[in-house]
């Protein structure tokens, strides 16, 4: 099989790849169709510059070669663009992200168009390394191709939040002026009204960390913040600009470690919202394993967990 026609596959593949990773959930981004546009034809790019690696370094061309250390630094700047984009955004949502879920979203992007480069350079490689008939050779550099997406697709899923605790509803009452959700303190609400409306149609939850990594990685406030972002995106919020106590709280019990979701939802639905908690992605940036130090799992030990 000639160069250029191993380029072109493996440019096909490479970009076939990135195409499934790019899915358009809940939470709307990239946006349909221009965020699609813009995610292929980076991964169109990626996938060129790994294609024609193998043909590059086959026919002793290694300058061709060095492209690969541009390209890095290529989605490195992707990275900032994706962060300077969804930072801009945060001025418009009632519940924002925050910069700890802003900066993985950030960095899975990036992560993507390598996965679209590698993808393309297998299957360059393989085509090239493989003496077969042309059909033989594309066959099994698309297999490989495949396995190699479907595996990673699996394992750079990540953890949830359903992974590290345990997820119950709970009872929203009032002590005087102050919310509760069962019996770990929220927030100070003063106006009646917003009170009753409040224990009409809000939702709480508790967390129970399951050991004490989960313990330290849930009390992480970018963590937080990511639940209650996505809490809003998927059951929406009866809330407006100025009405703070109706703002989603998340607020770590010190004692127990337990934290405690609030939130005044337009669906009112318990299952739903434990559901959507359990499925919040784990924030790499929020991750914590004291228990992998010595100090740490003498705590955890004298701390009953």
């Amino acid at each position: 099989m000639t160069p250029g026609t191993t380029v072109a596959l493996a440019t096909l593949i490479g970009t076939i790849s990135r195409f499934l990773f790019l899915t358009v959930d809940y939470r709307q981004y990239p946006s349909y169709p221009q965020g699609y546009l813009v995610h292929l034809s980076l991964g169109a790019i990626a996938a060129f510059l790994g294609a024609v690696a193998i043909p590059a370094l086959a026919s002793k061309d290694f300058a061709a070669a060095t492209f690969l250390a541009l390209a890095a630094q290529q989605f490195r700047e992707i990275r900032n663009l994706e962060r300077t984009g969804l930072e801009n955004l945060e001025k418009v949502e009632l519940v924002p992200r925050g910069p700890a879920y802003i900066e993985g979203i950030a960095k899975a992007f990036e992560a993507r168009n390598y996965i679209a480069m590698f993808t393309a350079l297998i299957t360059s490689g393989v085509i090239y390394l493989v003496e077969a008939n042309g059909f033989l050779e594309v066959s099994l550099a698309a297999f490989l191709s495949l396995l190699l997406v479907l595996y990673l697709r699996d394992s750079l899923r990540g953890a949830r939040v359903g992974d590290y605790a345990e997820i119950t509803p709970a009872r929203l009452s009032f002590k005087g002026s102050i919310l509760y959700v069962d019996e770990i303190m929220l927030l100070n609400v003063g106006s009646r009204e917003a009170r009753d409306l409040i224990l009409e149609h809000g939702l709480g939850a508790v967390l129970t960390p399951r050991d004490i990594n989960a313990r330290v990685t849930l009390a992480n406030l970018g963590q937080r913040q990511a639940i209650l972002h996505d809490l809003a995106t998927i059951l929406g919020i009866r809330r407006d600009q100025d009405e703070p106590e109706f703002s989603p709280q998340a607020r770590l019990d010190h004692e127990s470690g337990k934290i405690g979701i609030f939130i005044v939802p337009v669906n009112k639905d318990a299952e739903a919202m434990r559901v959507a908690i359990a499925h919040v992605p784990l924030l790499e940036s929020a991750k914590r394993r004291p228990s992998a130090a010595i100090s740490g799992r003498l705590a955890a030990r004298r701390s009953g967990r």
